[in-house]
């Protein structure tokens, strides 16, 4: 655990879902590999192709650390497949991504450690709590429901809830907003530059988790405090 410490008292804590609450490699190597055949349509040479704009490594179902789907919302990697599959990057085309994506990532969902106990114990201190995602709300909503989570946070946001996306500052900032806590007092939680950005943006304390696929080196610049995974947040907390 590396902190840089800031003074600011903590009282609301946003999390980010995959690569720190859900372990993203495990739920959505097998969910996206599914999709992409769907896509597809059975063409291997189509399938290859979508793989390989997404960084996707098929024999291991999992994701290059460069993979566009790890932190960006659809109508960044939608964009890549509609090119190679000829298809229009609009809207219609976004959703349907991400209804296949959610059906498919809800089947597959593997938590990182006990994300219940996690939150409600940070619930109970008092902590105000939120999530924010690069994934659509529709899906965020189903994992925190199979996750048992739905019932503890206060603000859940996705790329579609009207917020913007990470790294823009919006979505933190309406976090803040909603449960009445100074943005200077707002932690993000996150696994991603994307994530660090988004609270620098908003003036919130940036705290990076290497339980996603970051390494230190490219998030420690970012953080003012980095942790090995969400589990160490109580008692990094405790210890400011």
């Amino acid at each position: 655990m590396t902190s840089f410490g800031k003074a600011a008292p903590i009282r609301a804590i946003l999390f980010d879902k995959d690569g720190t609450l859900v372990d993203f490699q495990r739920s959505f190597g097998p969910a996206v590999h599914e999709v992409m055949q769907q896509l597809a349509g059975g063409d291997r040479a189509a399938y290859h192709r979508l793989a390989k704009a997404s960084r996707f490594v098929e024999a291991d179902r999992r994701f290059l650390p460069d993979s566009p789907l790890i932190a960006e919302p659809t109508g960044v990697y939608g964009a890549l497949w509609a090119a190679v599959l000829g298809r229009p990057a609009n809207a219609a085309f976004f959703a349907e991504i991400d209804r296949l994506l959610g059906d498919a990532t809800t089947r597959h969902l593997t938590a990182i450690g006990d994300p219940k106990a996690l939150l409600t114990g940070l619930a109970a201190r008092g902590y105000r709590l939120g999530l924010l995602t690069n994934d659509a709300e529709m899906t965020a909503r189903a994992h925190l429901s199979k996750l048992g989570l739905d019932g503890i946070l206060e603000f859940v946001a996705g790329y579609d809830s009207g917020f913007g996306a990470k790294p823009g500052p919006g979505p933190v900032l309406a976090f803040a907003r909603a449960v009445g806590v100074p943005v200077s007092e707002t932690a993000v939680v996150g696994d991603s530059v994307l994530d660090l950005a988004a609270a620098r943006a908003a003036g919130a304390i940036a705290i990076g988790v290497l339980s996603g696929p970051a390494p230190s080196a490219v998030l420690a610049p970012h953080a003012d405090a980095q942790l090995a995974s969400p589990a160490e947040l109580p008692a990094w907390l405790d210890a400011r």
